[in-house]
């Protein structure tokens, strides 16, 4: 007679949650370049420090995670990295940009981004440093608000309209400095002057003594698929040297990158 063998029933919604939790707990991690101990993780997500530790060990055992045994502080492994690996590496925009965006911050010597627009968001997928002193804490992967960046500005004036709509209807214009733009009404106005000039400003209005001037990336269509930008402190990208300088170079940038996507504009 063979004996009974009782199975252990898996509880799917469970096995869900803790996915979703785990993936919290990621996308926090990545807000902590320098890590975060257990108790701070705990406060920012809203889970027990015992269901913490537990996600954290398998996210570890897998090398999503790592921990820093001299702080006792957790961050993100590389196996993220390979995660990603292929997601920028074999992107069109990222390889078909970056000799012109190179060249452009060589000859500017200022901190040039390549962005596209994800879930309401503006994300960096390439940074390309300048030399100067003073640089830029931005990221590759890390992201900003459309409402208070050029480059966010850029995306969305070319933006379907039903998409437009719906990221607008969900931006509450925080002000993050003293001259970010805080209505909607003010940021239209603003939208349709990007549509006018053909490039968009962040006169400090993402982060205070950082301005930024932005320009679209067009695909063979003619739509806008991603912005990049020149940034740099407000005391070195005056409006002088935007005015003199940078509009006329990030155009032609702009065009350069733009043909090889196939765009027949001009």
């Amino acid at each position: 007679m063979r004996p009974h063998i009782q199975c252990k029933k898996v509880n799917p919604i469970s096995n869900v949650q803790s996915l979703e939790r785990a993936l919290t707990i990621l996308n926090k991690l990545s807000e902590y370049p320098d890590g975060i101990s257990i108790a701070r993780l705990s406060e920012q997500v809203g889970l027990t420090k015992s269901t913490i530790h537990r996600l954290l060990a398998t996210l570890s055992n897998m090398n999503y995670v790592v921990k820093d045994l001299e702080t006792d502080k957790y961050k993100l492994g590389l196996q993220v990295l390979f995660l990603s690996r292929n997601l920028l590496n074999n992107s069109n925009i990222v390889n078909i940009a970056k000799q012109y965006l190179e060249k452009l911050s060589q000859e500017v010597n200022e901190t040039v981004h390549l962005c596209i627009e994800d879930s309401g968001q503006v994300i960096y997928i390439d940074k390309i440093e300048s030399n100067q002193t003073i640089r830029m804490f931005s990221r590759i992967g890390s992201r900003a608000p459309m409402y208070s960046t050029a480059v966010g500005k850029v995306l969305l004036s070319d933006m379907d309209q039903n998409h437009f709509e719906e990221i607008i209807s969900n931006i509450d214009f925080t002000p993050k400095t003293p001259t970010t733009i805080t209505s909607k009404e003010k940021f239209l106005e603003e939208i349709e002057m990007v549509k006018i000039q053909g490039y968009g400003l962040d006169n400090a209005e993402n982060e205070t003594f950082l301005r930024c001037i932005a320009f679209p990336i067009f695909n063979h269509k003619g739509k806008i698929i991603a912005s990049f930008s020149v940034s740099g402190p407000t005391n070195r990208v005056t409006m002088e040297f935007i005015s003199e300088t940078l509009i006329e170079k990030m155009k032609r940038c702009s065009l350069d990158i733009s043909r090889n996507l196939g765009y027949i504009g001009s």
